[in-house]
């Protein structure tokens, strides 16, 4: 009687909102939208720029510095990010879905299993960190770049161990829209980042190490305020420790495991670009001009990834809270909000060119290379603007597995291979490659709007409601 008198008033409530004018419709998501996004995208500004201002005062210190540094975060970091990432995604469906049923209880259980997860799933990375130098080399990379990137790596365990804790306690606080406290700790975080960089580099010479002490703790100082706040303001959601946490994980990680698969595939691609440039002509400037497009293409991607948490919310939200026409309606929002967004950036970097990259590095001949690409990199920006809030729709609704069959198909199959033939057989070289991957990025959109389109909405909140309940009668019982 109890859900047949919910479904009841939830069924007068979408009716009262459909009632409504559009306009006010569309406000009344966006301002449930922006709650998310707002904070998720300057959060993600900020640590991002984290990134960018390491790479700012390391390139004032030698071209092979900044190539090494550019290869260790765009490689191995973005290798750990996607897993990681990837894995703790499956929190954000799970937490979203709970929340909007009004499973409280059930969020702090399931951040506590996803840290046990991906802290296993970190210590198995750490090879790769340890042996970043024989490994660049193996894979045809400059001897003295690959041995600086080696040192460099050293100081990224301690960034990868630091991605544990701050992607778990972002989607448990997205899924509860009480982001805001993300964004200040990381407005703090950078301004003491910039402070420590240019003491510890420009004027103190500490230069590749002081770089990164300060790099380490930018990544760290929001932590310990995050974890904080879960704890000490969080009482309906955060119960404590429980050994419930060590209880009934196959679950957590068959969902980590297709989520890490599915994200880890699409934050990997670029990586690979990176990779097939590595092998070129002139690869230390090709490097470091493709590097600094896919930093401003990353600069971008916060915007976007923005939308992606808010379409991951709201979606998951009102999957459990059993509205599949305002699961639609945000949908349509939150793309068409960011896609206005990024046609804007677009048209900007269209006619920007070569004038972005002496921010990174005063050498003409990088600007050049920059200069060049600028195109390719304008039209990266207008569909990053749509492809991540698909995918972000697609955590939402849980459909982590499906879309890690997409990726692999549009990205690897078709994508990568492509840009191989245009870069390395008819020889346009970076170039090439980076038109097929684009390529492979546009197929990959269309294929989602496909799927999001024809899916059966009703169809999703039940299957919302199964999960809910299934994991909420396991956590009753135990």
């Amino acid at each position: 009687m109890g859900d047949e008198l919910k479904e009841s008033l939830l069924q007068r409530q979408e009716n009262r909102e459909e009632a409504e004018p559009l306009i006010k419709r569309v406000w009344n998501e966006s301002k449930k939208m922006w709650v998310v996004a707002g904070p998720a995208i300057f959060t993600r500004f900020s640590t991002f720029g984290i990134q960018i201002v390491s790479q700012a005062f390391i390139g004032h210190i030698g071209s092979t510095e900044l190539a090494a540094f550019a290869i260790t975060m765009t490689v191995l970091i973005r290798f750990a990010n996607g897993v990681l990432l990837g894995m703790a995604s499956a929190l954000e469906t799970l937490c979203g879905q709970a929340y909007g049923a009004k499973q409280y209880e059930m969020l702090g259980i399931y951040l506590q299993r996803s840290w046990i997860v991906l802290f296993l799933t970190s210590l198995m990375m750490l090879p790769i960190f340890i042996f970043t130098a024989p490994i660049l080399e193996l894979l045809g990379q400059d001897k003295s770049i690959a041995e600086v990137a080696g040192s460099i790596s050293l100081w990224a365990i301690g960034i990868i161990f630091a991605f544990i804790v701050s992607f778990t306690c972002q989607m448990f606080l997205q899924a509860q829209s009480k982001n805001m406290i993300i964004a200040y700790l990381a407005a703090l975080s950078i301004g003491i980042h910039v402070c420590l960089s240019w003491l510890l580099t420009a004027k103190y010479k500490f230069g590749i190490n002081g770089a990164m002490i300060s790099t380490l703790l930018a990544y760290w100082i929001p932590n310990i305020g995050q974890l904080m706040f879960v704890m000490f303001k969080c009482p309906e959601t955060w119960k404590g420790f429980s050994l419930l946490a060590f209880k009934d994980l196959w679950p957590i990680i068959k969902l980590s495991l297709s989520s890490g698969a599915m994200l880890c595939l699409e934050l990997w691609y670029n990586t690979i670009l990176v990779l097939l440039t590595g092998n070129m002509t002139n690869a230390q400037v090709a490097i470091d001009a493709l590097s600094i497009c896919l930093n401003i293409n990353g600069w971008e991607m916060m915007i976007a990834l923005g939308f992606f948490a808010a379409a991951s919310v709201r979606v998951s939200n009102e999957l459990g809270r059993g509205s599949s026409k305002a699961a639609k309606f945000s949908i349509v929002v939150t793309v068409m909000t960011s896609f206005g967004i990024g046609f804007i950036l677009f048209i900007f970097f269209l006619f920007l060119r070569e004038r972005l990259a002496y921010i990174f590095t005063p050498d003409p001949e990088v600007a050049a290379a920059v200069g060049n690409l600028s195109p390719l990199l304008a039209f990266s920006l207008l569909m990053n603007s749509v492809q991540p809030v698909l995918s972000g729709v697609s955590i939402g609704a849980g459909w982590q597995s499906i879309v890690a069959y997409v990726n692999i198909s549009c990205y690897y199959l078709i994508g990568i291979p492509v840009g191989i033939l245009l870069g390395k057989i008819i020889h346009l070289q970076v170039k090439g490659i980076w038109i097929g991957m684009l390529f492979g990025t546009f197929v990959q959109t269309i294929v989602l709007i496909i799927i999001t389109y024809r899916t059966d909405w009703d169809k999703q909140v039940e299957i919302a409601k199964r999960r809910v309940k299934r994991w909420a009668v396991v956590e009753a019982e135990e």
